[in-house]
């Protein structure tokens, strides 16, 4: 596993406030499109996920809707509606369409993603 926290992986995507609390943003990361969650369920987490739904061919993850699975955390595609968990990019509904995530972080005020 490599150090995500060395130099040069974290990249600023927006600052914390620029994102509805239980909404998603799209940031491009390094030239990929990633969806930015901001989850406010009693303490603010921040989650990223690509933001390419292979089950609809669309790049929509970020416009989806966030709720929870069980105990995990998703967001629905807005599309056909399948569950992507926040914290491991799985799709419930079909694991092979499964996206990346990535670690996210608030830092002053400020979303950081490591690409």
């Amino acid at each position: 596993m490599s150090n995500e926290h060395s130099q040069g992986n974290w990249v600023p995507v927006c600052t914390l406030s620029d994102i509805v609390p239980n909404t998603g943003v799209c940031a491009l990361v390094k030239g990929e499109q990633v969806a930015v969650f901001h989850v406010d369920d009693g303490g603010t987490r921040v989650y990223a996920i690509g933001n390419y739904d292979p089950n609809s061919h669309a790049a929509v993850l970020s416009r989806g809707l966030v709720g929870s699975f069980g105990e995990r955390i998703v967001v629905a595609s807005p599309i056909y509606k399948h569950h992507f968990d926040l914290s491991t990019g799985e799709c419930i509904e079909a694991p092979q369409h499964s996206v990346d995530a990535f670690p996210a972080r608030v830092e002053n005020g400020q979303v950081w993603v490591a690409a």
